[in-house]
């Protein structure tokens, strides 16, 4: 490593302890995130740009090459399963099911998507094995930050007129 490497590693804060906490009574997301801003941003004075910390972006890619990654391959060795077994005369499969089976396990990977990211912990700390009580609580994180952007940014101190 080059020490022009090592002295920008070393700069490097840690990420908040949680990222994103949020209570269940409200669901109002509490975002204590680490904050980037370009220079060009800083410049023009638009908005700092939230980053998720590498311990939860990790977890969700995991979960979402898991989720993901097993139907799309299944999917894909339906095509060649069908195949061989056609060309081989060994079984004759209509088309419409290859299509069916194989659309099926795309589907599941598309579902396996959205499993990934909500069933992941958005806190530092790693939840359980299949994260089932992680999706009701991220639900209600997004919506509530769904909402928020639809209304737009609230100055502090001045509430609606």
């Amino acid at each position: 490593m080059t020490p022009e490497r090592q002295s920008r590693s070393s700069k490097r804060k840690k990420a908040p302890q949680n990222a994103l906490q949020t209570t269940k009574a409200d669901a109002q997301p509490l975002v204590a995130m680490k904050k980037k801003q370009s220079p060009s941003a800083k410049a023009n004075g638009q908005r700092l740009q939230q980053v998720i910390p590498d311990a939860v972006a990790n977890r969700m890619a995991r979960r979402i090459a898991i989720a993901t990654g097993l139907p799309t391959v299944a999917g894909m060795g339906v095509f060649i399963g069908s195949y061989l077994l056609v060309s081989r005369h060994i079984l004759d499969i209509p088309p419409s099911a290859t299509l069916l089976a194989s659309g099926g396990c795309f589907l599941l990977g598309l579902v396996g998507l959205s499993y990934g990211v909500l069933s992941a912990s958005w806190e530092e700390a790693p939840g359980s094995l299949w994260g089932s009580e992680q999706i009701p609580l991220n639900l209600s994180r997004l919506k509530a930050s769904l909402r928020a952007l639809r209304e737009g940014p609230q100055m502090p101190g001045k509430g609606p007129s």
